[in-house]
């Protein structure tokens, strides 16, 4: 089958070249974005990363395509009801990293916790081997709530458990065997912004879950609480996480991934698009706010950027494309109901 290929780093192309071999593939380095002015009439399969929106623009660029292979867990980057009216089927990769990633969000509330940041800024900026103003607090005995205990919140959950913290979850669909199994409960919603004094979010992103924690219910978080996010920036009210720490609401966030991520990477695409909205622009401004702030610790999206996981990711969609070519797709994802 043609197919186009949209990648990264230099070796994937021959990795993927080597397991896909009889298709007619065009590789290309970088996003969609980077190659906005692509076209291929006859390409059949379309490869690409989260960092590739694929819209309205970008799908008429491939008049005869039939199948995306989105090499993320998330399709947020694509717009699924233009792909469900021409036919377009779409796979993800459900699974490569839930242990990479709650690692790395592990990581991000140790990072918090224990003041790491801050630590090693004053041995290598300052030459001071000092622990003044650098207190933390120890997670043994705290609770955490868990937003989400799929495959990644599932392991957070182990990891927790293994600090000694005590767990509370929320999932619109309770898990009760993993439950009786890890030992944790599950509350509301309310319940765990109320009583958590770690919450971390491992939820997907849709309609549903746009903002979760905002400007209106960012008071119903327990004082002195900290929050971890490595799933999609959507999910949290940017605005709602500098309320939160203006107001002492908030101890500490650590955030693997931002609301209008693509803005904070190019402002000047979003300073000079034709009609910038005033949503964005103050998201972005937002997002500014709390890549400065002391008490907020900004990743760039690297939650999933292991050697392991990467080739979990190539590999799985590789088998994603010899199933669609044979007939035999897996790894589908839903297309809207609406």
């Amino acid at each position: 089958m043609k197919i186009v290929c949209f990648f990264n780093e230099d070796w994937e192309e021959g990795y993927v070249k080597e397991r896909l071999a009889g298709h007619e593939i065009t590789f290309l380095k970088g996003s969609t974005s980077d190659h906005a002015d692509f076209r291929e009439e006859s390409a059949e399969i379309l490869s690409v990363f989260v960092n590739s929106p694929v819209g309205k623009t970008e799908l008429e660029h491939f008049p005869n395509l039939k199948h995306i292979a989105t090499r993320s867990t998330g399709y947020d980057h694509i717009d699924r009801a233009i792909a469900r009216d021409r036919a377009i089927t779409i796979s993800s990769v459900p699974a490569y990293g839930e242990n990479t990633v709650a690692e790395f969000a592990f990581g991000l509330l140790l990072t918090v916790s224990r003041k790491l940041y801050e630590c090693i800024k004053k041995v290598q900026d300052e030459g001071l081997f000092s622990q003044v103003g650098l207190r933390g607090f120890d997670l043994k005995g705290k609770t955490i709530g868990i937003l989400g205990t799929g495959r990644i919140g599932a392991h957070m959950i182990r990891m927790a458990k293994g600090f000694g913290m005590n767990v509370i979850a929320f999932d619109v669909y309770p898990n009760e065997a993993l439950a009786r199994e890890l030992g944790f409960s599950y509350v509301s919603q309310d319940e765990l912004f109320a009583t958590s004094d770690v919450i971390s979010f491992h939820l997907p992103y849709n309609k549903d879950t746009h903002h979760l924690l905002n400007t209106t219910n960012i008071h119903k978080l327990k004082k002195g609480s900290v929050v971890i996010n490595t799933a999609r920036g959507g999910l949290i009210e940017t605005e709602a996480l500098a309320m939160g720490l203006r107001e002492g609401i908030l101890a500490g966030v650590g955030l693997d991934v931002l609301e209008e991520e693509a803005f904070v990477e190019d402002e000047t695409r979003l300073l000079f698009s034709p009609h910038p909205s005033e949503a964005s622009l103050k998201t972005t401004l937002a997002n500014h706010y709390l890549i400065e702030h002391p008490r907020a610790i900004i990743a760039p999206h690297n939650a999933f950027n292991t050697d392991e996981a990467i080739r979990r990711i190539l590999d799985t969609t590789v088998e994603n494309i010899k199933a669609f070519a044979l007939g035999e797709p897996k790894n589908i994802v839903p297309p809207p109901t609406a």
